[in-house]
């Protein structure tokens, strides 16, 4: 395998314990969970050294992870909403997920881009992804590119046109 291909990174997400444990297993304090039928909302600092704040929403129909996150001064970038794609898992308690490699990155209003495909098709070579999920994580991104770009670059109101007003802290 090669160096620069990883496994599929997991995270869980406990209401119950108000934490968020990452793919390295480390466990972070969750400020706040809020869930809808659609969705699952969490807010957390972050000890990055980016970034202060992360929230996020999880979509399991749509196969996304949506979040904003918080930039210290001198690192923020030019993004308004960063999409993860993936399996996200409402387990009522205890909510899952895999990354499947592919990002979006929209600023709204102007445009939406794709990043990672190279990691989707190293690892679907690598045997990490089998066929029909690295196809899901595909069709998942190519839906909701266009659904986000039919929407004028804003991922909120894409959201929102399918039932799922999310909202930010």
């Amino acid at each position: 395998m090669d160096a620069a291909v990883h496994a599929p990174k997991i995270e869980s997400f406990s209401l119950d314990d108000r934490t968020n444990t990452d793919p390295k297993g480390f466990v972070r304090p969750v400020d706040h969970y809020h869930a809808e039928p659609w969705g699952l909302y969490m807010a957390r600092a972050s000890d990055h050294p980016h970034f202060h704040y992360l929230e996020s929403w999880l979509l399991p129909e749509l196969g996304l992870r949506a979040s904003i996150f918080h930039y210290h001064p001198f690192h923020a970038r030019d993004q308004d909403r960063y999409v993860d794609i993936g399996e996200y898992t409402d387990g009522g308690a205890v909510w899952r997920s895999q990354d499947h490699y592919l990002d979006l990155v929209v600023r709204t209003g102007r445009d939406t881009e794709l990043l990672d495909v190279d990691e989707l098709v190293a690892a679907h070579a690598a045997g990490l992804l089998d066929a029909a999920t690295t196809d899901r994580a595909i069709t998942r991104a190519v839906v909701a590119v266009d659904g986000i770009a039919s929407h004028g670059h804003d991922l909120d109101a894409w959201l929102a046109s399918r039932g799922m007003p999310v909202s930010w802290r």
